[in-house]
């Protein structure tokens, strides 16, 4: 029997996140670097997710949230159509 890791990495998706941080982070008039030093975590991470470009741990976006003050859920809260 063997076992395979399998990376998923929907590149639409992670760029549909990065858009309702960029959003969210619009609509609270907070910059990446202050999420950034609030969240405890580097600026280049919170760019990372706004661009789509990283596939973000738990742990990441649990700090990105905490550094907007706002619930990990709301970065979660948006529309996306799955191609499936």
């Amino acid at each position: 029997m063997h076992i395979y890791q399998v990376k998923i990495r929907n590149e639409a998706y992670l760029r549909a996140f990065g858009d309702n941080l960029r959003k969210v982070l619009d609509r609270l008039k907070k910059t990446p670097e202050e999420v950034a030093a609030h969240g405890n975590i580097e600026t280049k991470q919170v760019y990372r997710v706004i661009n789509g470009e990283h596939s973000s741990t738990l742990s990441v976006i649990y700090a990105i949230a905490k550094g907007a003050g706002v619930h990990p859920k709301v970065l979660f809260d948006f529309e996306f159509k799955d191609e499936v």
